[in-house]
C-alpha cells in the first residue's frame, strides 16, 4: 500500500473554530445538513429534467425499466463505495482506493480521467445555464453569462468548503422540493383528485393504451438505457465530500443507506408521473419537454419559466458540484505525487486553491471550445468523456473485490457498511456494466462515445504505466544503496 506525501499549508494559521482540520489538510467545514442535501441533491442532475423526453420517445413506459434498471446499477455500485469510503474517507474516494488496491497506475488513470468527465461537464453546464440566463436576460450576450455564472461559483469554491456546502444545500434543496411537489401534485392529478385540474385523470390507463407497456419492444428497454445512464452520474460525489466533514463514516453510512429510496422516488416516481399524465406518443412531450408537458396537462400556468428556473438551479448545483469534484481529485491527485505538487496545497481555510483554478482554468477553455468549435473540438471533447461514467463504476467493482480483503486485515472494525452478498452481487454489477458498454458499440449513436472514451482512456493508462515504470527503475538504484 503506497503511503501518501504530507500535505503542504500555505501559511502557518492555525484551522478557523468549528472548523477542524482532516488528516489531508483540508477543513472538515461540511455539517450534517450539507451532507445530506449534497445526497439526495447529487443523483438529480439536470440531465433528468432534459433528456428524459427523448428517453420517453424512445421506448415508451418501458423506459421506466430503463431507469429501473440502471437505478439497481448505481445502488450496487453505491454501496461498494460506500463500503469504502466508510471505512477509509478520502477526498480521492475512489481513485485513492484504486491506488491502494490495484495499483498505482489504476489510481492515477481513473482519477484524471474523472477529472477530465467533471471538466467537461463545466463546459456543458455552464453552457445550458447561459442559455435560459440569456432567455430571461436578452441583453446580455450567451457567453457573458457563462462568463459569469463560472466566476460566481469559482468565488464560492475559493471562499471556504462551508460556501460550496452552503450553496449545494439551497440549490439541492430547489430541486428536492421541486420534484416532490411535481410527483405529489401530479399523483392527485392522476386519479382525478386535484380540484381545478385540466387533466382528465386516466389513472394507470395511459401506462398501456398507445401500443401496450412496451410499444418498441423489449429491446426499447435496452435503447432506453443507454439514453439514460449518464443523468445518474453524481451520486458518487458525497463519499468525497464526506472527508471534509466532522463525521465521515456516518455521512457515507447515511448516504448509502438512502439511495435506494431517492432513486426510487426522484426518477422512478417523477417519470411514472409524466407517464401516467400523458400518453407516451403525445407530441407535447418532445415538444416542450417532459415535466413542461405534464405541467401544462394539470392547467399548472407559466409552467415553462417555472420549469426554467428549476433546470438553472440543477444546472448551477451541477456546475457547483462539477467544480468541487474535479478541485478534490486534482487535490488527491497532487497528495500521491500524480499530478503537480501544487495542486495538493490548502489555504489557511483549507481550500486547495492550486487545484480549483487549474479545473476551472480547463472549463473555461472547454467553454470557449464549446462557443467556437462546437461541431469539432468540444463534440470530442463531449464524446471522449461520455462513457467514463461507465468506467468507473466498473474500477470502483474491481477496487471493492480487492478492498474487502485488505479492510478486514488492516482495519475489521470499520467494515460497518458492507456489500450485499459479497462477491456474488459485485461480480453481477460488474457484467451489467460490461454488458451495457458492449451494447453500445452496436448502437449508432453510442458507438463514438464509447470508441472515444476507449482511446482516451488507453492513453491515459499508458502514460500511467510509463510513469509507473520509471517510478520502480529510479526507486531501485536507491534501495541497492540502502
Amino acid at each position: 500500500m503506497t503511503s501518501l506525501p504530507s500535505p503542504t499549508k500555505e501559511g502557518g494559521k492555525p484551522s478557523e473554530p468549528g472548523n477542524p482540520q482532516s488528516s489531508d489538510g483540508l477543513q472538515a467545514g461540511l455539517k450534517n445538513r450539507h451532507l445530506s442535501m449534497i445526497a439526495i441533491g447529487g443523483v438529480i442532475g439536470a440531465g433528468l429534467f432534459v433528456g428524459s423526453a427523448s428517453g420517453i420517445a424512445a421506448a415508451g413506459p418501458g423506459i421506466l425499466l430503463s431507469y429501473a434498471l440502471v437505478g439497481l446499477m448505481v445502488v450496487l455500485v453505491m454501496r461498494m463505495l460506500g463500503e469504502m469510503a466508510a471505512a477509509r474517507p478520502s477526498s480521492g474516494s475512489f481513485s485513492a482506493y484504486a491506488d491502494q488496491a490495484l495499483g498505482r497506475w489504476a489510481g492515477f488513470s481513473i482519477g484524471w480521467l474523472y477529472w477530465f468527465f467533471w471538466v467537461v461537464v463545466l463546459a456543458v453546464e455552464a453552457t445550458a445555464g447561459a442559455q435560459i440566463l440569456e432567455g430571461w436576460i436578452p441583453a446580455v450576450p450567451q457567453w457573458a453569462w457563462a462568463l459569469i455564472v463560472m466566476v460566481v461559483l469559482t468565488a464560492t469554491n475559493l471562499a471556504s468548503v462551508a460556501s460550496y456546502g452552503e450553496f449545494e444545500f439551497w440549490f439541492a434543496g430547489i430541486k428536492v422540493v421541486a420534484i416532490g411537489a411535481f410527483v405529489v401534485i401530479g399523483l392527485l392529478a392522476v386519479f382525478g383528485l386535484l380540484p381545478g385540474s385540466d387533466n382528465p385523470g386516466a389513472g394507470l390507463a395511459h401506462l398501456t393504451d398507445s401500443g401496450g407497456f412496451l410499444p418498441k419492444g423489449p429491446g426499447a428497454i435496452l435503447t432506453g438505457v443507454l439514453m439514460v445512464v449518464f443523468s445518474f452520474m453524481g451520486s458518487e460525489i458525497v463519499t468525497l465530500a464526506a472527508g471534509e466533514s466532522s463525521n465521515p463514516q456516518r455521512a457515507v453510512a447515511k448516504a448509502t443507506n438512502s439511495v435506494i429510496w431517492r432513486i426510487a422516488v426522484f426518477y422512478l416516481g417523477s417519470i411514472f408521473v409524466v407517464l401516467t399524465l400523458l400518453p407516451w406518443n403525445d407530441p407535447s412531450i418532445l415538444k416542450e419537454g417532459s415535466y413542461v408537458a405534464a405541467l401544462n396537462s394539470i392547467g399548472i400556468p407559466h409552467a415553462g419559466q417555472v420549469m426554467d428556473f428549476i433546470v438553472l438551479t440543477a444546472v448551477l448545483s451541477c456546475l457547483n458540484s462539477g467544480l468541487y469534484t474535479a478541485s478534490r481529485m486534482a487535490f488527491s491527485l497532487g497528495r500521491r505525487g500524480d499530478a503537480p505538487k501544487a495542486f495538493a496545497r490548502t489555504n489557511t481555510r483549507g481550500v486547495p486553491t492550486a487545484a480549483i483554478l487549474s479545473s476551472v482554468l480547463f472549463g473555461f477553455v472547454a467553454v470557449f471550445f464549446n462557443y467556437q468549435w462546437p461541431d469539432t473540438v468540444f463534440a470530442f471533447l463531449l464524446n471522449s468523456s461520455g462513457a467514463v461514467a461507465l468506467f468507473v463504476w466498473l474500477v470502483i467493482c474491481f477496487t471493492q473485490l480487492r478492498m474487502r480483503g485488505i479492510i478486514l486485515r488492516e482495519a475489521p472494525e470499520k467494515l460497518v457498511v458492507r456489500m450485499w452478498l459479497f462477491p456474488y452481487l459485485t461480480w453481477a454489477t460488474i457484467a451489467m456494466i460490461s454488458f451495457v458498454l458492449v451494447y453500445m458499440l452496436t448502437d449508432d449513436t453510442a458507438r463514438e462515445q464509447v470508441l472515444l472514451s476507449l482511446l482516451v482512456a488507453a492513453l491515459v493508462v499508458a502514460i500511467a504505466l510509463v510513469k509507473d515504470a520509471r517510478g520502480r527503475r529510479e526507486k531501485a538504484p536507491a534501495e541497492a544503496d540502502g
